[in-house]
């Protein structure tokens, strides 16, 4: 199969404050977070996650999130998001009038991490997604993405089976379909980095199956060191879209030892070398790496920010 083009969603700001803040919420200023945000901005990324409107009691590195958002530049060309896990979330963000707000449903795979990640069950969450549903529809917004969590595996209820993860994809087309909408995009996570190659293709290919005429957009985490592997593996099976994080920050407070995304330099790096077009510099992308490891005060485990660009 010929990949002329790879889309890369940029998530480093939001996923990297979040778990780089625990224990101690104030440790990174809010002006570094935005200046990470205005440095990416620089590079070609043409879309950026920048914050999380969630509660400030749940999730106090995320306290600043208003603030974040009015200071950040936006540059022309790039598309700016953030995460909101309920209804009032949700409209924080549409109100603020600065982020590209895009109809989506999510529930998880894993009914443990449900709860400890968004406090609500399964069946709880549902009824969310329903209201959030509601919120986009007052909006004007269609339901455009479904977006299952923890789809290839977990660190408190291990391996899910495939059958569930089906399940719980229709049930995100039916949520859609509650609003009179269609799923154009299914976004599966593995959230905490369970996937290898081969489930890869099964995921992917059963949901293909299960809906052609649907994108497949990935979310990985790099926990066990199979992120990259399974983003080539994807890549060869039509998925296009890939969410990955400047220097491999991240991880999620709830998720117990997880690391962050495919580095968004590693994956543009070998995406320049294949000749598949990303719009990104990658030049530009190490040097957010420098910047993020300034912000957080610590090394990243990117691979491709901390070698040369150039032969000796």
């Amino acid at each position: 199969m010929t990949i002329s083009s790879v889309d890369i969603h940029e998530v480093g700001p939001r996923e990297g404050m979040q778990f780089e803040g625990i224990g101690d919420p104030s440790r990174i200023a809010t002006g570094e977070k935005v200046r990470l945000v205005d440095a990416l901005s620089g590079t070609g990324l043409s879309a950026i996650q920048v914050t999380s409107f969630v509660s400030p009691k749940a999730v106090p590195q995320m306290a600043d999130a208003d603030e974040i958002t009015t200071a950040f530049s936006a540059a022309p060309g790039v598309t700016y998001d953030a995460v909101y896990l309920n209804d009032k979330g949700l409209l924080r963000a549409i109100d603020c009038g600065r982020y590209t707000i895009r109809g989506q449903v999510m529930l998880t795979a894993s009914e443990t991490f449900s709860v400890k990640n968004q406090r609500r069950t399964t069946a709880e969450d549902i009824e969310m997604q329903r209201k959030m549903a509601a919120v986009y529809a007052e909006h004007g917004y269609a339901i455009e993405q479904g977006m299952l969590m923890a789809a290839f595996g977990c660190n408190y209820e291990g391996d899910i089976p495939l059958q569930r993860v089906i399940d719980m994809t229709a049930t995100l087309f039916d949520l859609a379909a509650e609003r009179g909408s269609m799923l154009s995009e299914v976004m599966l996570a593995d959230t905490m980095g369970w996937a290898d190659p081969l489930q890869m293709q099964r995921t992917i290919g059963a949901v293909q199956d299960r809906w052609p005429d649907v994108d497949v957009s990935l979310h990985l985490h790099d926990t066990r060191g199979t992120a990259m592997a399974n983003t080539w593996t994807a890549m060869q099976m039509g998925v296009r879209k890939f969410d990955t994080s400047i220097g491999g920050l991240g991880g999620c407070p709830f998720a117990k030892s997880v690391a962050g995304n495919v580095p968004t330099e590693d994956l543009a790096f070998m995406c320049d070398r294949m000749g598949i077009e990303t719009g990104v510099d990658v030049a530009a992308l190490v040097d957010c790496v420098r910047i993020a490891e300034e912000v957080v005060g610590h090394p990243l485990p990117s691979r491709v920010g901390h070698a040369s660009l150039v032969a000796a």
